[in-house]
């Protein structure tokens, strides 16, 4: 089941009433992970520009959708590599500041990954 994203503040983000101090993923099945930057960090010397390698880790075979929340001053930007990635999965991708983001998670029905940066 889709867990509920409570709130979001500089540095955290709350989801079903458990706050998280981290970058999180959302899996098709509802669990929640820490995001893996590195795999973008190793490529660009910032976690601000999403990888291709992050993208397919990101990916899960069935996702219709993938809501990224950009951060709260929306900093966070898909390589040319991993827009192009989604497409080619037919998944639908929305790039929105975090707080925007969070609201549209929460009213998208479907098979949607989450993906929220909760700093900058």
């Amino acid at each position: 089941m889709k867990p509920k994203i409570d709130k979001t503040k500089f540095g955290s983000i709350t989801v079903n009433a458990k706050k998280y101090a981290n970058d999180i993923l959302i899996r098709l099945d509802g669990s929640v992970e820490k995001r893996k930057k590195k795999l973008s960090k190793e490529i660009y010397g910032t976690s601000h520009t999403i990888s291709q390698a992050e993208a397919e880790f990101v990916y899960q075979d069935g996702a219709e959708h993938i809501i990224i929340g950009s951060g709260q001053s929306a900093m966070v930007k898909l390589s040319d590599e991993a827009s192009e990635f989604f497409k080619q999965k037919k998944c639908k991708i929305d790039l929105l500041p975090t707080p925007e983001a969070i609201d549209r998670w929460n009213k998208t029905k479907g098979q949607t990954i989450g993906l929220f940066h909760i700093t900058c």
